[in-house]
């Protein structure tokens, strides 16, 4: 069923509203009879809640054959929901854990709450068709306890204004020397063409050393997170020499002005408007953000000249092209299913073909689109929404609960998005992912927040000048004792036992 092209179809996520946090009902348990009914705890992102029953509901239980209880957990609130209800055990029959660091699912996911479902996989064609690396990716202590949400590997590239481009004569970068010089004239030589110094190159925000930054990093070699170093210990790539070189040559930028000064304290919304007031030219992002972009700007000024060069095969020297996995090798979380919710293999098996139909075209369809002739129209294989409201209204919020949303079924009538998916789909053979996901580390699973933190604190400090590099490899020396050194060992040991 799965044989389109596998991409990413981006939604915005929004924060949301409240929980209904009903009572478990049509538990599985160990009953004899046939399941005809499943509950599925999962997340919204959107404001309302969908109503009980609606068309999409009802259609996906067409569909599949099973009664669906949704219960609705915002994803603003997602942590203090989900460990309340593991510690409870007030489970539903599918749980949705998309939070794959929180440190009480890890722990609940090893403990034995939720089935190991990979012995299973391989009866149904679908799960039996997902990526060796989501799967390698979404295993604990060598254990698969539940069916991983799949997503595109890796969606992030380069996205440079090409209008600015054009304006200056330049070529559009393929290396980070050429970026450097394109982010160089952004700054310095009028891109926009008002005769102001009002523009910079890179437009950046304070997730830097999480996000834009460290997929940056990756071009100069650095690992996702953690990676193997010459001696087979799994280290933080924050440590690393790579790391370090990309940020000599980012500070380099930011001291001439070509990255804009306030990324420390900007917000992801404010990064957003300053992209599409065009105050800078270059974004370090999920290349499915430039129809976003531009969704902006025309909503500001529909005669706005922006247009974007989306670029995936940015390199440097002679490290081999690559791309850091912002998805986790395409993982993107857990569909677990219960254990004291789901007594039986018999029910287990009725629950994971429930998951299999999900995983069909149709289903999808429904998921991310709706209902033909109500909710999209398609023409010459391109599809339109009809009716905006109701689209965020009825399907919005079942498009983060896919099982995978890596498929593509129609052109779009948006900028960008077609372009963006065959590059986020060819970043796929050039992805390096977290080699610590499927490892083990009781002091990460404790500790590893504040450690990120105290590593984003020095590497703040130093762009901005308050650290040199000696005092960048003191900082990150002094997390040692914090725990840091503790996970080292405690992932190489793990990788150890595993490999």
């Amino acid at each position: 069923m799965r044989n389109h092209t596998r991409l990413g179809l981006a939604i915005a996520s929004v924060t949301a509203a409240s929980l209904a946090m009903t009572a478990c009902v049509g538990s599985t348990g160990s009953s004899d009879e046939p399941l005809d009914s499943v509950t599925w705890m999962t997340m919204l992102h959107t404001p309302t809640t969908p109503e009980s029953g609606g068309p999409i509901e009802s259609a996906l239980e067409e569909h599949t054959g099973i009664d669906i209880d949704f219960q609705w957990v915002p994803d603003a609130s997602k942590d203090e929901k989900i460990n309340a209800a593991l510690a409870s055990d007030s489970l539903a029959d599918i749980t949705s854990l998309t939070n794959i660091a929180n440190t009480s699912v890890r722990q609940a996911l090893t403990s034995g709450q939720f089935w190991d479902v990979e012995p299973y996989l391989e009866e149904f064609p679908n799960l039996a068709d997902i990526d060796e690396q989501t799967i390698d990716s979404a295993r604990v202590d060598g254990h698969l306890y539940g069916v991983p949400f799949q997503k595109p590997k890796a969606r992030y590239g380069v996205l440079v204004r090409q209008d600015w481009l054009d304006n200056l004569g330049l070529e559009v970068p393929h290396t980070l020397d050429e970026l450097a010089e394109v982010a160089l004239a952004f700054t310095e030589d009028d891109p926009d063409g008002n005769g102001v110094d009002d523009t910079t190159g890179f437009i950046d925000r304070a997730e830097s050393a999480i996000l834009g930054f460290r997929m940056l990093s990756g071009y100069f070699g650095a690992g996702n997170v953690f990676e193997i170093d010459d001696d087979d210990n799994v280290v933080p790539s924050f440590t690393t020499d790579a790391f370090t070189e990309a940020m000599e040559w980012y500070r380099g930028l930011y001291e001439r002005g070509a990255v804009n000064s306030e990324f420390v304290t900007m917000q992801k919304q404010n990064q957003q408007d300053a992209i599409a007031q065009g105050k800078g030219g270059i974004v370090v992002t999920g290349l499915f953000e430039a129809k976003n972009y531009m969704n902006l700007a025309v909503s500001a000024d529909p005669q706005t000249p922006m247009a974007w060069a989306l670029v995936n095969d940015m390199t440097h020297e002679d490290v081999p092209r690559r791309i850091l996995s912002d998805t986790n090798g395409g993982f993107g979380g857990w569909m677990a299913i219960s254990k004291s919710r789901v007594g039986s293999e018999e029910d287990l098996k009725a629950i994971l073909g429930f998951i299999d139909k999900l995983l069909e075209e149709d289903a999808f369809r429904l998921m991310t689109y709706g209902i033909e002739g109500t909710h999209y129209t398609v023409e010459d294989d391109v599809v339109s929404v009809t009716d905006q409201n109701l689209w965020q209204q009825d399907v919005q919020p079942y498009s983060s609960s896919r099982p995978a949303d890596d498929l593509v079924l129609f052109k779009d009538d948006t900028p960008y998005v077609d372009e963006a998916n065959e590059k986020m789909a060819e970043n796929a053979d050039y992805t390096i992912v977290n080699v610590a996901l499927p490892l083990t580390s009781e002091t990460y699973d404790r500790s590893w927040s504040t450690i990120q933190q105290g590593a984003t604190d020095a590497y703040n400090k130093y762009m901005v000048g308050q650290l040199d590099m000696d005092g960048y490899r003191a900082a990150i020396d002094a997390l040692g004792g914090q725990g840091l050194d503790a996970i080292v060992e405690e992932f190489t040991a793990s990788y150890a036992e595993t490999r």
